[in-house]
């Protein structure tokens, strides 16, 4: 593991290990850990953790709905659950409205229990069960659980004995709930460890922060006493979590697409001006990152998004799958990033060996965009897109209807471009050319009903100019490490 990858681990460690080696002084050294009692500061403190809590929640969940991506959904849950537990938490402080009651000890750690409950639901694999269970409900999820966080507000204040049914608060089941906490927070931070070091997205590593500062919180919550010096610094934890997750948030959203870009996407008459305005810049990153490895793909997993959304349209495909189409496409290659350059740049005939490294990557592919976040619809484009109609391909030698539909639409607009493209050891193909031999496959290597659509909407090359300003030679990084071949 690189220094560059070790850094990040290591400030994260220290970041949690540091708040809770003063904790643990405190505790240890009673006349160091004064009494300060505070209501008036506890209320603005946790209100503060609350109220940024909601704005990440309401941030990540119109993401999430707009992105078709359930791990954000989840994530937004996980924000919601904390900004409306935690304020139940704030508002019970007693003497504002509440006298002294169970509540607040109550919702504050329920609030950590449920927010961890939902990252780590956040960072499990988009093929998970559960995950597949739940994303068949996706767009009632965020408000059927803001009904529920409302109904639990309203009722922990107008009728705080009700707390007396969750004695979340009292043992044994306090130390269950913190080693379930603790359990949640490690599997999540290995999930999204992992989607990290593939990514380097500012989000995730935000969150990693974040979670590490819950699980801290939850130990301090069980092991202090009220009011003492040491007892505050929870609050402060759950605090600076939701303000490092904002922070990524912001910095996530920085890489993204301009104010025009966005309202191109909402006011746009095209479908694909829409799908191509709303491409997230997760999706933008690992685009570049694999295709400035190799000269002759630049622009390739662009063009053949684009070619098989209008070949879907042709078909009659709704806007959601339109969507998971132009995604799943656009990243659809992205297997490609660990292949060796001296394979994917060979200019001759590739050995066995290194034919089997290259038709590695579908797989590779899927394995990497499970993790982050991607839809099953998605997933079939990027692992499915080389399996053949009579079952020759690879990586799962699929055949006829197996191959699930949109694999199918976009084999076609990937060997259209391929054989289009120069390469260093052939000529590009013409137009009548490529259509030839999608005609001659018809049946073997594609969907014959794909093939007949192709056709009838081919009759003129599609433009090999276009691209997103984000992918334009003349206007990224990438372009400029295209065309001047530096490193």
């Amino acid at each position: 593991m690189s220094k560059r990858v070790l850094y990040p681990l290591a400030w994260i460690l220290a970041a949690v290990v540091l708040p809770m080696a003063i904790f643990l002084h405190l505790r240890l050294h009673p006349a160091e850990d004064p009494i300060f009692r505070a209501p008036h500061g506890h209320f603005y403190i946790v209100s503060g953790a609350a109220f940024l809590a909601a704005i990440v929640a309401l941030s990540i969940g119109a993401a999430g709905t707009h992105l078709r991506n359930i791990n954000v959904t989840f994530l937004s849950m996980a924000f919601a659950s904390l900004a409306f537990v935690f304020l139940l938490h704030g508002l019970a402080t007693p003497g504002f409205l509440l006298p002294v009651t169970n509540v607040p000890g109550i919702a504050a750690q329920l609030s950590i229990l449920l927010t961890t409950a939902w990252l780590y639901l956040s960072s499990c694999p988009t093929d998970h069960a559960l995950v597949r269970l739940l994303s068949r409900a996706q767009r009632w999820l965020v408000p059927s659980w803001a009904a529920v966080l409302t109904t639990a507000l309203v009722v922990g204040l107008r009728f705080p004995a009700a707390a007396r049914f969750i004695p979340i608060h009292l043992s044994p089941l306090k130390w269950i709930a913190t080693g379930l906490v603790l359990v949640l927070a490690s599997v999540s931070t290995r999930h999204y460890w992992i989607a990290y070091r593939y990514s380097r997205f500012p989000l995730q590593l935000a969150i990693l922060y974040s979670i590490g500062w819950m699980a801290a919180a939850q130990i301090i919550i069980v092991t202090s006493d009220l009011w003492r010096a040491s007892w505050w610094i929870y609050h402060f934890l759950l605090l600076g979590a939701m303000g490092a997750t904002l922070y990524g948030l912001v910095r996530q959203y920085a890489v993204g697409a301009s104010v025009g870009m966005a309202v191109k996407g909402l006011m746009g008459l095209e479908p694909v001006e829409r799908i191509e305005a709303g491409i997230a810049p997760s999706i933008r990153a690992l685009v570049i990152a694999t295709e400035t490895r190799d000269p002759y793909t630049a622009g390739h997993s662009y063009r053949v998004a684009i070619e098989g959304l209008r070949l879907g349209q042709a078909m009659g495909l709704p806007p959601e799958q339109l969507r998971a189409l132009a995604q799943g496409g656009i990243l659809h290659d992205i297997g490609k990033i660990e292949v060796p350059d001296h394979v994917l740049n060979k200019p001759g005939q590739l050995t066995v060996a290194e034919r089997a490294f290259v038709e590695r990557h579908p797989a590779t592919g899927y394995e990497v965009c499970k993790r982050l976040g991607f839809l099953q619809e998605e997933l079939d484009v990027i692992r499915h897109h080389h399996e053949k109609w009579d079952g020759s391909g690879y990586p799962d030698r699929l055949a006829g209807d197996q191959i699930p539909v949109l694999a199918r639409i976009l084999a076609v607009a990937d060997v259209y471009d391929a054989v289009t493209s120069t390469r260093s050891y052939r000529r590009p193909w013409t137009h009548e050319e490529a259509v030839a031999l999608i005609v001659r496959e018809s049946g073997r290597h594609f969907d014959p009903e794909c093939v007949a659509v192709w056709v009838r909407i081919s009759q003129t090359a599609p433009s090999r100019d276009r691209y997103p300003s984000w992918l334009h030679p003349e206007q990224t990084v990438a372009g400029e490490m295209l065309q001047t071949g530096s490193p």
